[in-house]
């Protein structure tokens, strides 16, 4: 564990996935058969705590929900990439908007898509129920599956290895 607390130390941009992440990769379909997603609170929370102590966060998915999309618009995350098929460009796009490198990015992914850019960033992780390949590729698999809290799990990880976790911005929604 303490390879991954140093690696984690280095973290400066958090991305994400949706589907199987953020999401449950099981849900009920809408009447035009696409599927519902959920989300989970907890992660939410996280992710308006990272931005607070000023973590770049972005989202790159292959849906192209408007809810979705809208849901972390509420939390305050300004990069969404949506319908996306190659997750590359965005995460380049993401990486020189903000100024980092891919040493210093944490993407958390679940399935084949995510492959590709899981190879290319500093510390790649994944939930407990990912696909085997993108858990042979995780420097830190949750214990927590897809959309039952693991973006919360990752993410506090990344703050408490970087002291920021706990601090008079965590007890309100909003920075001021």
């Amino acid at each position: 564990m303490t390879f991954v607390k140093d690696k984690l130390k280095s973290i400066k941009a958090l991305v994400f996935d949706i589907d199987g992440v953020l999401s449950l990769d099981t849900s009920p379909l809408n009447e035009d058969g696409d599927p519902m997603r959920t989300a989970n609170v907890k992660d939410g929370y996280a992710l308006r705590n990272a931005l607070n102590m000023g973590y770049h966060v972005a989202i790159i998915t292959g849906g192209a929900v408007e809810r979705v999309k809208l849901r972390y618009e509420k939390l305050g995350v300004p990069h969404i990439y949506m319908g996306v098929r190659d997750k590359v460009q965005p995460l380049n796009d993401f990486m020189q908007k903000v100024g980092v490198t891919a040493d210093q990015v944490l993407y958390m992914g679940d399935d084949l898509i995510d492959y590709q850019i899981m190879s290319l960033v500093g510390f790649p992780c994944s939930p407990k129920d990912a696909v085997h390949e993108i858990k042979e590729i995780s420097s830190y698999i949750s214990d927590k599956n897809g959309g039952e809290g693991c973006v919360r799990d990752v993410i506090e990880q990344v703050m408490r290895a970087q002291d920021t976790w706990i601090n008079e911005k965590s007890y309100y929604w909003r920075s001021t």
